[in-house]
Parts: C-alpha cells; structure tokens; sequence
C-alpha cells in the first residue's frame, strides 16, 4: 500500500503522481500506454484500447473540492478521442479516479463550466466546478464506469 499523506507532497509532486497513478490505471485495464516527452498541447499521455482506438489523456490533481480548468486553445470539446483524468486526493486514501470526454463540454451545467471571460485578461477556459454540492454529477464519470463503455 502507497503511503498516502498527500498533504506532505507539493503541487509538483502530487501531479507527477496523479499522472504516473492514471498511466497504471490505463494500464491495469489492458490499455498500452504511450508518453510523449513534452506536454505543450495539454496532453500528457495516450492511451490505445484494446480495440485500437487512441485517447489523448490530460491529467489533473486535486486534494479538495475547488475549481479545476483547462485553456479552450488546448482543449478541444470537439475531439470524441479527448478525455481528462480526473484525481481527488485525500490523506489517508488511494486517490478516486475520474474520466470525463471532453465532448461532455459541449453541455455545460453546474459541473462542467465554459467560461470566456471576455473584456478581461484571463484566457477562455473549460473548468471544473467540483464544489460538494456538485459531486454527485461526477459520480458517472469514475474511471471504472467509462472503461468499460470504451
């Protein structure tokens, strides 16, 4: 068992973990996992199904409920090969794993937001608004649910 007081790792740390734990999640399913050296498309691996479809990955780390948010530049909602791996941490237990399609953007609604921010300096951005009252619209999104539908 990994030691799992996540609280002792920095921002760094914890997301180079999430994305090794995601790759080994893949993996654990029969999925060949694919590393590209450079993440500067917003895609930091690539998975192929069993049946020889390719997944772009991108990963993000949480420790607690907040806001979770990809730049639309690198995030394309029109690609069905698309998908965020989503994992919370909590100290004291193996993080929960989630994949969510990027196309589920194409609907917003409390959970998945599309913000454009415009007149102000930040980028256009896809989120995650991953308050408690919100948890219950990831809950169809854990790892083990949509695997099995790919």
């Amino acid at each position: 068992m990994p030691y799992t007081n996540w609280s002792n790792l920095n921002k760094l740390q914890l997301g180079r973990y999430a994305e090794y734990y995601a790759k080994m999640e893949f993996a654990s399913y029969g999925f060949e996992v694919y590393t590209s050296e450079v993440d500067d498309h917003g895609i930091d691996f690539i998975v192929k199904t069993k049946s020889g479809r390719f997944l772009e990955v991108q990963v993000k780390a949480i420790r607690q409920t907040n806001y979770v948010y990809m730049q639309k530049e690198k995030w394309d909602i029109n690609n069905s090969d698309t998908y965020l791996t989503l994992l919370l941490f909590e100290d004291g237990r193996l993080p929960e794993v989630y994949l969510i399609p990027a196309t589920d953007w194409k609907q917003p609604n409390d959970l998945l937001c599309d913000k454009d921010y415009e007149g102000l300096k930040s980028k256009p951005e896809y989120g995650l608004n991953l308050s408690k009252k919100n948890m219950p619209l990831l809950e169809p999104y854990k790892i083990e649910k949509i695997l099995m539908s790919i």
